[in-house]
């Protein structure tokens, strides 16, 4: 009897397993302001393969030599994950592709085509016929240098059945063993989705025998939705990002389905091989390396996920903590400690408070950390564990700057016109302005212009306190935007023209990077 048992729970595993493929470095950094450097990159790819990732999308090798590089790097760093890349449906970019990832152990080429109408008419400019041949010709070309090769159908949620089917068909009869078929603008809801899913299965040859995927954008909210809906349909892949980066209103958000999948057993007994304790770790580290926030209310991993304020709630808490919450913290990685950080506190403990927190850093980034640590713990009389996220944040997103402050006096007041004087490290040489403006904010600004002169425009700046009271960090974040390119910069410190002066140069820092990526150009031409 316990044979048979064991022999069902097998069978079950096999056909209940969904794969997390992690596109994080690739759709994810395409968000505009997302530029991430290959270090950070690097960063992000250990923490996925150490959650348990399946797959990671590191990257568009033809995009771009920095691409190029990061996914070639990538592959030889990964122990467990398979590592892809992304490539358009031409020998060049296959060919690249499979450049890139040699020295992996395990590889993918992800090649694609739009198949909708629409996407054919205007953007390809290519007739049916011709978007069928070349579904066949890439996939075979890809199959040149891997055997695990995913075709997607670009806008498949607005193509005609009849020839997504025969698309599909095309790829699994050219050597294609997983089919994604990507909602690229957040189109369809789950109903819709799950049909599509449950028809393809049903209707092409060679169906049953390839690994099926979801890939969802957010557009109308419903990424997550739909990409469970297709498991439920058969779908065995989910595409996602973690806290959901992507292009326009993002992707599905891998904390999301894995956690959606893991809670509700029940009505998802799907099974993945992500370890949710990763989850808040690799969340806060995407955040800090892309300069983007995540919303205080979002699932799972926002500052808000698991904090209960009303009355009502509060009373159930302490009553019974399942009234009001369907997962623990723990189960994400949000650990309690009962270490106290404070001026007093060594080295040791604050290595393993960063360790709870879910950080573990490099030699010299650890000891300047430290530093702003005993620093911050000087002004505070509590150092709460947001200060220390925010200052760790603050110290990986700048570790590989080109351009760091170096001190800052601000004149402020109703006494006289304000100014600040800035000193600037800018690739290893100190360099000193003074200017003056509307407000210390903007005198700040000015002086880091006139040391690095540029023309980018600020959409966007924000400041917001990490913790209470009157010695709180104030976390700043500044957006700059310059050709069409955008970049993000975040930073916090009790001082808020401190923050501010690191923010707009963590942003300044971004838009360099992200320009030489695009055009190789270099920081005088910004």
């Amino acid at each position: 009897m316990a044979d048979q048992s064991n022999e069902s729970a097998a069978r079950r595993n096999s056909q209940d397993h969904v794969v997390i493929f992690d596109t994080t470095l690739r759709d994810g950094e395409q968000s505009p302001g997302a530029s991430m450097t290959l270090s950070e990159k690097l960063q992000v790819a250990e923490v996925l393969d150490q959650m348990g990732v399946n797959i990671i999308e590191a990257g568009f090798p033809i995009a771009s030599n920095g691409d190029f590089e990061a996914v070639h790097e990538i592959s030889k760093l990964m122990k467990n994950a398979v590592v892809c890349g992304l490539s358009r449906a031409q020998f060049k970019d296959i060919d690249r592709a499979g450049e890139a990832l040699a020295p992996a152990h395990r590889s993918r080429i992800h090649t694609f085509i739009s198949t909708s109408p629409l996407h054919m008419k205007y953007k390809l400019q290519m007739e049916p016929g011709a978007v069928l041949e070349a579904v066949t010709a890439s996939v075979e070309r890809a199959r040149r240098y891997t055997d695990d090769v995913e075709w997607s159908a670009e806008d498949a949620t607005r193509t005609d059945h009849d020839f997504l089917c025969r698309c599909v068909e095309a790829a699994i009869k050219a050597g294609a063993t997983t089919i994604n078929i990507p909602d690229t603008v957040g189109y369809t809801v789950p109903e819709e989705y799950h049909d599509l899913f449950k028809m393809l299965i049903e209707k092409v040859p060679g169906g049953e025998d390839v690994t099926f995927s979801t890939h969802c954008h957010n557009d109308l909210g419903l990424a997550v939705a739909n990409s469970l809906a297709g498991v439920r349909a058969g779908a065995r892949q989910i595409e996602c990002t973690i806290n959901g980066m992507g292009e326009r209103a993002g992707n599905a958000a891998l904390e999301e389905v894995v956690m959606g999948m893991d809670t509700r057993q029940d009505v998802l007994p799907y099974w993945t091989d992500v370890d949710p304790v990763f989850i808040t770790k690799a969340s806060r580290l995407v955040s800090a390396v892309s300069g983007f926030p995540v919303q205080y209310n979002k699932a799972i991993v926002g500052q808000n996920a698991f904090a209960h304020e009303s009355g009502i709630h509060q009373d159930g808490m302490l009553k019974n903590n399942q009234t009001y919450e369907i997962m623990t913290p723990e189960s994400v990685g949000l650990r309690e400690s009962s270490l106290v950080m404070g001026k007093h506190s060594g080295r040791h403990a604050f290595k393993e408070k960063l360790k709870d927190l879910g950080y573990e850093l490099g030699d010299n980034a650890f000891q300047e950390a430290f530093q702003r640590f005993k620093d911050l713990a000087d002004k505070k009389k509590q150092v709460f564990d947001e200060d220390l996220i925010a200052l760790v944040d603050d110290e990986v997103s700048s570790v590989n700057d080109l351009i760091k402050l170096t001190s800052l006096t601000v004149y402020a007041g109703t006494g006289g016109p304000q100014k600040a004087t800035v000193t600037l490290e800018v690739n290893g040489k100190d360099e000193t302005r003074e200017a003056s403006g509307d407000g210390p904010v903007d005198a700040t600004f000015n002086a880091i212009r006139a040391i690095v002169p540029h023309e980018a425009r600020l959409p966007l700046y924000q400041v917001m306190a990490v913790t209470e009271g009157t010695d709180a960090q104030a976390e700043v974040m500044v957006r700059l935007e310059h050709d069409g390119l955008t970049a993000t910069g975040r930073s916090a410190d009790t001082d808020t023209m401190v923050a501010s002066a690191r923010a707009y140069i963590s942003a300044l820092n971004g838009l360099i990077a992200r320009r030489e990526k695009a055009s190789d150009i270099s920081l005088q031409a910004i």
